[in-house]
C-alpha cells in the first residue's frame, strides 16, 4: 500500500536523478513493499531518447504530459501537454524522444 500523504506542495520538492540518465524524478508516493508501483512526476532533458527497443513493463501505468512534448518514433506522432495515456501491464509503447523536453505525471500500479 502506498504511504499516506496530505496536500503538500511539489514545487519545494528536489527533483532527483532519475533511474535513466536524462530524466529526474520527484516521487510522490510509492509502495515500500512493492517500490516500482508509484505516483511520480518525471522530467526527460531535451534531447532525451529511450531505448531503441519497443518498452513494455508488468505495470500498469497512466501517464498525462504537463509540459512539453515527445514523440513516438513507432507510431510517427508527437504528443504536447494535456495529452493522456493508459496502459494495461505489457502493453507495447514507444520508443519515444524528446527535442524540447517534457514533464509527466506517471501513475504506476498492479492491474
Amino acid at each position: 500500500m502506498k504511504d499516506e500523504h496530505e496536500f503538500r506542495p511539489t514545487d519545494a520538492m528536489p527533483w532527483h536523478p532519475g533511474p535513466v540518465p536524462g530524466t529526474h524524478e520527484k516521487v510522490l508516493s510509492r509502495d515500500e513493499a512493492d517500490p516500482g508501483i508509484l505516483t511520480r512526476l518525471v522530467r526527460w532533458e531535451p534531447g532525451f531518447a529511450t531505448p531503441a527497443a519497443v518498452i513494455r513493463h508488468e505495470w500498469a501505468e497512466e501517464v498525462y504530459l504537463l509540459e512539453g512534448a515527445l514523440h513516438d518514433l513507432t507510431l510517427g506522432e508527437t504528443f504536447s501537454a494535456g495529452w493522456f495515456a493508459c496502459r494495461p501491464p505489457l502493453m507495447p509503447h514507444g520508443p519515444y524522444r524528446t527535442a524540447e523536453g517534457c514533464v509527466m505525471l506517471e501513475i504506476r500500479y498492479r492491474a
